[in-house]
């Protein structure tokens, strides 16, 4: 039996000629990445190993979720980590006014390239397997590990290949596709498995189609999720990649199950409170008054997710209030020079500077007890937008229809 891309990849890293699943290894680790909560936590640990940095050229700090700083508690953390790339010479220190969230970030500045393992301590680095590379997210303690050796344990996971058939309808994304395959497989239905996308539909997604697909997998327990690269993926990095890079693909008949989808009938989805698999149709939950909308995050903060909502605000006025945040400072130029920021103000938007605002309910945009607040996040657990908050994940398109109705809306409506 052949290999998966992401036993390959982790075969390659390890040094191994050949992996399974179920066998642990120590594999080497290409890039890594921490943000303003989680880094501070790992210099500690970090310290006690009394090492130097592996590489200070293969490390990001990124302050992305109190940024610009909320209150004196998380302008400590943004210091800390700050002192800490001065001290080690950590090439990477993304400050304000370059600022943007990580996991959008690191693609566009050629952090990432297929074939490589990133290792970041936040659980949605499942992103850049929309690269081809493997990504996840460890704990502050394994990050100090990396710092200190540049290296890490694995267990290798299985690998789920989700092949996606047919063609989307008008106004379903990414988004839809990945809340279907979640409310299908449920929250735990990948724990500690690799979900590969593959297929027609699967290939015909753009790149930020791509990063929104893997960056939902954690949210059904996956340790990665993966995409094979193409030439979408080649176009995406040309002038980016910061070196060469070698794509690797899955062999025939290697993986342990196999689930197909058709989306040719799939409607734009919804994720009710307080569970990302508690999916339903949007057309079932239309009507219901909202508060907030909320269009940005590391899930659909992108150029792409922007646009969508514009197309439908544009030359009208929403009825709920309205945040929108670009996912980085690219974006939000490409989105100026397009005018997208000014039919978004203009319908009655408000702009946040780039970062991770309202998504874990500490920042921008917090709901009061019993608001509810249609997101393009990725998580609608108690709390995560503010306590008592009621948070109903969606599509950028169903985010913009919900807030000109005042109420949950479905975007071809």
């Amino acid at each position: 039996m052949g290999m998966t891309m992401t036993e390959k990849i982790l075969a390659a890293h390890a040094g191994c000629e050949k992996v399974e699943p179920g066998q642990l290894i120590r594999a080497k680790v290409d890039f890594l990445l921490a943000n303003d909560i989680t880094g501070p936590q790992a210099i500690p640990e970090f310290e006690k190993i009394g090492r130097p940095v592996f590489d200070p050229d293969k490390i990001a700090l990124i302050p992305d979720h109190f940024i610009p700083n909320k209150d004196i508690k998380s302008a400590e953390q943004a210091k800390a980590l700050r002192d800490f790339a001065r001290q080690h010479n950590i090439t990477h220190y993304v400050e304000v006014g370059r600022m943007g969230i990580e996991h959008v970030l690191l693609p566009e500045m050629g952090w990432v390239r297929p074939g490589e393992v990133i290792i970041g301590a936040d659980s949605h680095t499942c992103t850049y397997g929309a690269f081809g590379a493997f990504g996840t997210g460890v704990g502050a303690t394994d990050m100090a590990e990396i710092y200190s050796r540049g290296r890490l344990w694995f267990k290798v996971p299985e690998t789920i290949a989700v092949r996606l058939s047919g063609r989307s309808r008008p106004n379903v994304s990414a988004k839809d596709i990945a809340l279907m395959v979640i409310g299908q497989l449920g929250a735990d239905g990948a724990t500690y498995k690799a979900v590969e996308y593959i297929g027609p539909a699967a290939e015909a997604l753009s790149i930020s189609g791509r990063m929104t697909l893997c960056n939902l997998g954690v949210e059904m327990g996956a340790k990665a999720a993966i995409v094979p690269p193409d030439e979408k993926t080649e176009q995406f990095l040309a002038g980016r990649a910061r070196q060469a890079y070698q794509p690797v693909y899955s062999d025939p008949e290697s993986y342990d199950q196999t689930i197909e989808y058709d989306i040719s009938d799939l409607e734009p989805q919804v994720a009710a409170p307080f569970r990302v698999d508690n999916v339903r149709p949007a057309s079932e939950l239309a009507g219901l008054p909202v508060d907030q909308v909320f269009i940005g995050t590391c899930t659909n903060g992108r150029l792409e997710d922007l646009e969508a909502a514009a197309r439908i605000l544009k030359g009208r006025q929403v009825k709920a209030r309205t945040l929108v945040i670009p996912a980085s400072r690219q974006v939000l130029l490409e989105a100026l020079q397009k005018e997208i920021i000014q039919i978004l103000v203009e319908a009655g938007a408000m702009i946040g500077p780039p970062g991770c605002g309202p998504c874990l309910g500490a920042h921008m945009g917090v709901l009061a007890e019993g608001e509810v607040c249609v997101s393009t996040s990725n998580r609608n657990f108690p709390g995560r937008m503010g306590k008592g908050g009621l948070v109903y994940l969606a599509s950028p398109a169903t985010a913009a229809a919900s807030a000109l109705q005042g109420c949950l809306a479905v975007p071809e409506n």
